[in-house]
């Protein structure tokens, strides 16, 4: 029996998301350019995924572009794209000193063809790997993934390999992109809205949720402890009963949802 109380913890989050929020709004507070706030973002990036990797989670998903940001001005989107790839592509040494294996989840296809080819190169070289997964939803959103997965589904319904009433909750996760990749236990965005902004809208049913208030350039490695410390302090009952878990009453969640 698990009694998981402030002072018995639950396990570690296996699967971390992140919305890494505030880079534009960090510069605009110090009179820089926006782009200044993604270039310092990356270093949040670098930092937080070392700090990933040595509390031992399997998986970190970060949200680096979604379908959304591509009707951002012309300037911001390359501008966006050429940082991206060429800080990944300067982090793979790293990532793969560390066992840290790359992937990605969203429509390459949409990129820059060179953007594209490079990021690919990127997932090769780590592919080995099998430490920290590092996701990176680039050319992302969940409404584009859905719909993706929904037009797979007809077309194999259409074609008599799959028939409607085989449809359930597991044939339909292997359509997602993210088939081979487990739930979040663990939702964190940073600077301070809230909301979920088009981000894996079917895998967090049941995730955790944390908004920190900083800005993604200065969210640190101890703000990623502290908010795992706070979601180990919570109850994860899935629609049960604290009863049905045999967990203790948790303060912060009197209903049984």
């Amino acid at each position: 029996m698990n009694n998981n109380t402030h002072t018995d913890l639950a396990p570690m989050p296996v699967h971390v998301a992140i919305i890494m929020d505030g880079n534009g709004r960090w510069a605009q507070a110090r009179g820089y350019d926006r782009s200044a706030g993604h270039v310092e973002g990356v270093n949040t990036v670098r930092r937080i995924t070392e700090e990933a990797s040595e509390l031992g989670l399997k998986f970190l998903t970060l949200y680096t572009f979604s379908t959304e940001n591509w009707n951002r001005p012309k300037e911001e989107v390359d501008a966006l794209m050429t940082l991206i790839v060429t800080a990944i592509e300067r982090e793979t040494p790293d990532l793969i000193k560390n066992n840290v294996r790359l992937t990605t989840i969203g429509d390459l296809d949409r990129m820059p063809e060179y953007a594209a080819n490079r990021m690919r190169k990127c997932i090769a070289d780590t592919s080995h790997c099998n430490g920290l997964t590092l996701v990176l939803a680039l050319s992302y959103s969940s409404r584009w993934e859905i719909i993706k997965a929904c037009r797979a589904l007809a077309k194999e319904a259409a074609e008599g390999k799959l028939a409607p009433e085989d449809i359930d909750e597991d044939t339909f996760r292997t359509f997602l992109a993210t088939a081979e990749i487990p739930d979040p236990d663990l939702l964190i965005r940073t600077g301070g809205d809230m909301r979920i902004s088009n981000y894996l809208l079917y895998q967090i049913a049941y995730t955790e949720i944390i908004v920190n208030p900083k800005y993604w350039p200065d969210y640190s490695k101890a703000d990623f402890r502290n908010d795992i410390d706070l979601y180990r302090t919570r109850q994860r009952r899935f629609g049960l009963t604290a009863e049905q878990t045999g967990a203790a009453p948790d303060i912060q969640t009197q209903t049984n949802l």
